[in-house]
């Protein structure tokens, strides 16, 4: 729940729509954040990276992406 929390506190500050969000049950290395055909954000944690420490990334992952800041 936790992790949720933290990819929460970033994509908030882009105004998605937390319905539109998909994490994926299980963690993997280096981590992934993919835009799907149907617009919804699907987001793979990173395994060996705390979330925490992996936010950074997730905001520029999302900035790559085209999404701006609300």
């Amino acid at each position: 729940m936790a992790d949720m929390e933290q990819v929460f506190d970033v994509t908030d500050l882009f105004g998605i729509d937390r319905e539109t969000i998909s994490v994926e049950l299980s963690k993997k290395d280096p981590g992934l954040v993919q835009k799907a055909d149907d617009g919804s954000l699907v987001i793979t944690l990173p395994l060996s990276t705390p979330v925490d420490a992996w936010a950074t990334t997730l905001l520029a992952e999302l900035e790559r992406l085209g999404y701006e800041k609300a």
